[in-house]
C-alpha cells in the first residue's frame, strides 16, 4: 500500500488521467505530485496545497497510501541511527545512517529477511519472507530525510549517499531495486547521483550485466574467500555462481574509472592469513577495484570470532603493497546491532526469544 510512492512518471500520470486530470494537464500535475513525494516529503495527498481539493481526494479513493511506520528508533553512541520499519502488513526491515563528517550514508534494505544464508551474517540467519515493493524501499529514504529535516529548504543535505546492503540480496527484488534507485537519482526527485549509489551483492552472476546496463551505480561484491571451498560455506550462493564467474562479470562491469569494491570480512583463522591476501591480488588483476576489510562484527549466537587488529593491519599491508587501496572499515552501530552483519528485525529476535522460552 505504497500509493504514488515508488510509481515511475507514466504510471502517476496513468492514475492522474483515472482520478480526471485532462491531458492538456497531465504533465503539469505529474511533476507537481513528483515534486511533493521527492523534493518536499509530503507525508500525504492532504499536504499537497497546490493540488485542487477534488483532485486530492479522488487520488486517496483510486491510489490508497498507507506510509510505513517507525517501530523502533535506535541513536548510536557514535551517531548512527537505526529504524525498524514497519510496512503495511506487519512485516519489518530496518536501515541504518551512517554520519559522517563530510558526507551521511544511507543503508537501506531489500528484502523482509534473506534466502543466502551467509553463515557470519546475522540477517542470514533469518528466513526470506517476500520482496520489498519499489515504494516500500524508497519510503526507507523519505524516513530517514524526514528524522534528519532533510528536504528542499536550501540547507547542504545530511542524506548524501546511499548503500544498498542492509537486509536481503537485491539482485534477488532487481525490478523494484530498479524501479526505486532510479527514483532516487532522479535530478527533479530525491536527486543523488549514481556515484554516490552503492548496489552490493553476493554474486547473483546474471543480473550484474543488467544493472550496468540500466543503472551504472557503483558496485560492491561480497566476497569474503578466495577459494571456492571456502567461500561455499561463507556465501552459499557461490555453488551456484563460482568465483571465477562472478569475477568475469565483474570484469565486464561498466566502472567509469571507478573501482569495483570487494568487501572482506576478516574472521579470525578462517579467511585472514597472508596467503589469501597474496590470492586475493592474484584474483583482483586486470581490473580497477578496492577492498574494503570489514572487522567482524559480532552478534548473539555467532560461532565466529574477529581477527586480531595486528592481523588485519598485515593483511591490508599485502593488499596495499600490490597497488590496492584496502581501507579498514571503522565498525558503526555495533551497540545498537547496526554494524554490517548485524541487521535482523527486532521482531523476528523477539519471536524466536518467546518461542525459546517456552520449550
Amino acid at each position: 500500500m505504497s500509493g504514488p510512492v515508488g510509481l515511475d512518471r507514466a504510471n502517476l500520470a496513468e492514475h492522474l488521467a483515472t482520478a480526471g486530470v485532462p491531458e492538456r494537464q497531465l504533465r503539469m500535475r505529474t511533476n507537481q505530485l513528483w515534486g511533493w513525494l521527492y523534493r518536499r516529503g509530503a507525508a500525504s495527498y492532504d499536504a499537497m496545497s497546490d493540488l485542487p481539493a477534488g483532485l486530492r481526494r479522488a487520488l486517496a479513493e483510486r491510489l490508497p497510501w498507507q506510509r510505513p511506520t517507525v517501530s523502533e528508533q535506535q541513536v548510536s553512541s557514535d551517531g548512527t541511527i537505526k529504524w525498524l520499519i514497519r510496512m503495511h502488513d506487519g512485516r519489518e526491515v530496518e536501515a541504518v545512517y551512517i554520519p559522517e563528517p563530510d558526507r551521511g550514508a544511507l543503508c537501506i534494505s531489500s528484502q523482509v529477511g534473506c534466502t543466502l544464508s551467509c553463515t557470519f551474517c546475522h540477517t542470514g540467519t533469518m528466513q526470506l519472507v517476500r520482496n520489498l515493493a519499489a515504494g516500500e524501499i524508497v519510503e526507507q529514504l523519505r524516513i530517514a530525510r524526514d528524522t534528519l529535516g532533510d528536504w528542499d529548504d536550501g540547507q547542504p543535505r545530511r542524506l548524501t549517499n546511499i548503500v544498498v546492503m542492509g537486509m536481503g540480496e537485491p539482485l534477488f527484488n532487481y525490478d523494484n531495486v530498479r524501479a526505486a534507485l532510479r527514483i532516487a537519482m532522479d535530478g527533479e526527485g530525491i536527486g543523488i547521483s549514481r556515484r554516490r549509489i552503492t548496489l552490493s551483492t553476493s554474486g547473483v552472476v546474471p543480473r550484474i550485466g543488467e544493472v550496468g546496463h540500466d543503472l551504472r551505480t557503483k558496485l560492491a561484491i561480497s566476497l569474503h574467500a578466495v577459494t571456492d571451498e571456502l567461500r561455499d560455506v561463507l556465501v552459499p550462493v557461490n555453488k551456484k555462481w563460482n568465483i571465477a564467474e562472478l569475477l568475469a562479470a565483474c570484469r565486464a562491469y561498466p566502472h567509469d574509472g571507478r573501482p569495483i569494491t570487494f568487501e572482506y570480512v576478516m574472521l579470525d583463522q578462517i579467511n585472514d592469513s597472508d596467503a589469501e591476501a597474496r590470492e586475493l591480488v592474484r584474483l583482483l588483476q586486470g581490473f580497477p577495484a578496492k577492498v574494503n576489510l570489514i572487522p567482524f562484527n559480532p552478534w548473539p549466537g555467532t560461532n565466529y570470532g574477529c581477527s586480531p587488529w595486528k592481523r588485519i593491519d598485515a593483511f591490508a599491508r599485502i593488499l596495499e603493497d600490490a597497488g590496492y587501496a584496502s581501507p579498514v572499515r571503522r565498525p558503526r552501530g555495533r551497540d545498537i546491532l547496526a554494524a554490517c552483519g548485524q541487521l535482523k528485525t527486532q521482531s523476528e529476535r523477539a519471536r524466536r526469544e518467546r518461542v525459546a522460552n517456552a520449550a
